[in-house]
Formats: C-alpha cells, sequence, structure tokens
C-alpha cells in the first residue's frame, strides 16, 4: 500500500489543542465574546457522544457563553468505540461505561435525561418525551444511527435478543460476548456486515480479530465466517495480514462474488440461507444497513439516502441553517463516520455557532480523522486523514496508515496510542 503525505498536526493532540484554544475551539472562543452584550440565547443539543457532548461543554465553556441544554435519553453511556476491544478480552465492559454526573457538573451546562421526540422548526422547539418542550436559538443534532428495516431478509431489531447487532451504545456488546463464551466447541460465528456507508468502517473487521482472540483461548477449534456485500472493506491488507498471524486460519472472509451479498436470515432457527444454502451458525451478529437517527428523520433534514447534508464550511444542516448536524448522521463528503471525526465536527461546529450567534465570521475549519483498529493485543493499526471544503463538500486533503510487516515496536506503540486516544476524548465528552 503506498504512503500518501501524513496530516501536518498528530491526532491525538488535536482534541486537547482545541479545548485550550487551537485551531478549531480556538477560534470560537474567539468570536464568543459579544454574545455578553446582549440576553443569551439558548443553544440546545442531543446527544452525548462524541459530537454532542464534545460540542455541549465546549460551548458552555466558551467566553460569553450561550445557555446550553444538552438531552440525552441514557442515563450513562457504554462507548461503541473501543468495545471491540472488550469482546477480545483487552478492557472489561466498566472500562467502556461513562456516567454523566461530572458531565452534568459542567458550569452552564444544563443535562436532561430525556428523549427528544419530536422538533418543530418553524417554532425552533424541541420536545421531550416527558412533556417538556425546549425552545432553542440554534440546535446541534447528534443522533447517531439507526437501522434500514428490512436491510437484512429475515432479520429486524426484534430479534437482536437471539442475533444482537451490538452496534449502538447500550447492553447489546455484552450480549454477544457471552453468546460467544458459551457457544460449543468447534462452533461457528457468523458476522454479516453492512454495505456502506456506516458507522466505524473497520468495525466489524476489528470485530472479527478480537472474538478470534477470545475464541483462542476458549474454543480453538471454532470457526469465524465475515458475510460481506463489499467486494473490499478499508485496512483489508492490514486486517488479512493480522487475521493470518494472530487467528490461526479461524476467519474466513465471503464477498459478494461468493454469496456475502446474498444472505437470508432466519434467527429462530439460528440459520443464514447463503445464495438459497442453508448454513447453521451458533452465533450469528447482524450489522444491517445504517441511516441518520430517527429524529433527523422526523424533522425533516434528511435526503433521498437518509443521511443528513450538511454545509462543508460548518455542520450545518442544507436544510435549516438553525440546525447544525454532527457526527455518524452528517452526510459529511469524504470524512468517516466516526467518534474522531464527530469530535472534530463538534468544534468546527462550536466555532461556526458562537460566530453566528455573535455576528463575526467563523475560522477557516479544520477537520480530521483517525481510527485505530486492534489485530491483538499489542498490536494495532491506525488510518489518519485530514479534510478541508472544497466545491461545497468535504473533501480529504492528506492521509496516512500503517504499513504491512511493521516492526513490533511500532505496533506497539500505536496499540498504546489507541488508548491514550481514548482517555483523552472521553475526558473531554464527559468530563
Amino acid at each position: 500500500m503506498t504512503r500518501l503525505p501524513a496530516p501536518a498536526p498528530a491526532p491525538l493532540p488535536l482534541s486537547r489543542r482545541a479545548v485550550l484554544g487551537g485551531i478549531a475551539a480556538g477560534g470560537a472562543l474567539l468570536a464568543a465574546p459579544a454574545l455578553a452584550q446582549r440576553a443569551l440565547p439558548h443553544v440546545v443539543v442531543i446527544g452525548a457522544g462524541p459530537g454532542g457532548a464534545t460540542a455541549a461543554r465546549a460551548l458552555a465553556r466558551a467566553a460569553g457563553a450561550p445557555r446550553v441544554t444538552l438531552v440525552e435519553a441514557n442515563a450513562d453511556t457504554i462507548t461503541c468505540f473501543f468495545s471491540n476491544l472488550y469482546l477480545g478480552g483487552l478492557v472489561p465492559l466498566e472500562h467502556l461505561r461513562h456516567g454523566h454526573d461530572r458531565l452534568a457538573a459542567t458550569p452552564g451546562l444544563r443535562l436532561v435525561h430525556d428523549r427528544a421526540t419530536a422538533i418543530d422548526r418553524d417554532a425552533r422547539r424541541v420536545v421531550l418525551a416527558g412533556g417538556e418542550m425546549l425552545d432553542y436559538d440554534r440546535l446541534v443534532l447528534s443522533p447517531g444511527i439507526d437501522f434500514v428495516p428490512g436491510s437484512v431478509p429475515g432479520w429486524s431489531e426484534s430479534d437482536a435478543a437471539l442475533m444482537p447487532h451490538s452496534y449502538k451504545s447500550g447492553d447489546q456488546v455484552a450480549l454477544l460476548m457471552q453468546q460467544v463464551q458459551a457457544m460449543p466447541q468447534g462452533g461457528t460465528v457468523a458476522i454479516v456486515t453492512p454495505p456502506a456507508p456506516y458507522r466505524c468502517p473497520p468495525a466489524p473487521y476489528e470485530r472479527a480479530a478480537m472474538i478470534a482472540r477470545t475464541l483462542r483461548r476458549v474454543n480453538p477449534t471454532a470457526k469465524i465466517l465475515i458475510l460481506d456485500p463489499k467486494d473490499h472493506f478499508t485496512k483489508q491488507v492490514l486486517f488479512e495480514e493480522g487475521w493470518g498471524r494472530h487467528a490461526d486460519g479461524m476467519i474466513d472472509w465471503i464477498g459478494p462474488e461468493f454469496g456475502g451479498a446474498a444472505v437470508e436470515l432466519r434467527p429462530d432457527r439460528m440459520e443464514l440461507l447463503v445464495e438459497g444454502e442453508v448454513q447453521r451458525v451458533d452465533v450469528c451478529n447482524v450489522i444491517p444497513a445504517q441511516r441518520a437517527g430517527v429524529l433527523a428523520q422526523l424533522a425533516g433534514l434528511t435526503a433521498a439516502d437518509g443521511w443528513v447534508p450538511v454545509r462543508a464550511e460548518s455542520m450545518q444542516a442544507q436544510a435549516d441553517p438553525a440546525i447544525w448536524v454532527l457526527g455518524d448522521a452528517a452526510d459529511a463528503g469524504a470524512m468517516p463516520k466516526g467518534a474522531f471525526a464527530a469530535h472534530a465536527q463538534a468544534y468546527v461546529a462550536v466555532d461556526a455557532i458562537l460566530a453566528d450567534l455573535a455576528g463575526t465570521a467563523p475560522h477557516p475549519p479544520f477537520y480530521e480523522s483517525a481510527c485505530w483498529s486492534c489485530l491483538a493485543k499489542g498490536d494495532s493499526v491506525k488510518l489518519a486523514s485530514s479534510f478541508a471544503p472544497h466545491d461545497g463538500r468535504i473533501e480529504q486533503t492528506a492521509t496516512s496508515i500503517s504499513q504491512p510487516a511493521e516492526d513490533a515496536a511500532t505496533r506497539r506503540a500505536t496499540y498504546d496510542e489507541a488508548f491514550s486516544w481514548y482517555h483523552t476524548i472521553t475526558a473531554e465528552m464527559f468530563g
């Protein structure tokens, strides 16, 4: 694989630098003082993920900050990012669980544990399931993903107790781990992967590596089948090299040429039909096709493809300049859907919102993304990119990627960097 020029800033320090006044958030802090000269506007943020929680805390901590209300349905968060490492036995589940006490204690931020059920864009009002109505001057929407109904024939979310998706925050990842550990010796795990675009493109393949790590300890004759509708996937050379080194032939990838795009499920029988041929499995992880979270759909912000088009320079929804959409729900051009990307988008949005409220010009946006994938303990690979607006779209400007056959010290440094990043981003999200 070729190595392109790496982004000038290192991905790990960016979020820290942004909080302290760097390229992304620093501009937002400079834009804010004019807000103190008049009655404080109200910014409502929906969703306490990498986009929403980061934006809410940055807005609340800005000089002359607006009033900020953060709406989050869950009492705590089990992060989707890093959850594969739990499946590999590298981190306990509690490492992924984050309470919201410190988030709620952020000065200037009101946290409401409730579910937003509707957005009245004409009235600029958010309706909550508990009956409260929140009027807003600006709205930040970070609703994550929902699944496309019927995208995997024979499976619906009502079948997730039998065939878990484990692709949203919550306890599904614990259920998948229980099923993997309880399967019979020599059994089969199937992973049904989604078509692009979807949350965290490398995640299904890292998941296979991590499940294999667990099975090698408790069930070394088991098999893992990856059923894939795509004819290639991100970091494919690195993953296949890692599977060969660490999984002892346990993992088989089945692309569309051999039936990976023609899969039907029978959850009650734990069966897959692959081009009409029955395949009995013991565990089936189903990752369906995806679209923006339902609230974005109800608000009329999504395009025909199910994602929210945004303005490349600010993350504003193209359908409504009073709404900013962050993270997986947004059609952010070349940016992948992932935690790092959502985190970077949050700082661009904060700068734009504060400038908008103050009547000043925002600073030039700076976007970047990085994704670490774990192949085994002490062996991780990384893809990092930077992005900029171009002709109305967010386009990639530079990228770097781990190389095959890297030495053990390099891979160990990448592995350790991933843990450092996780600590940094969760501290910035939750306090």
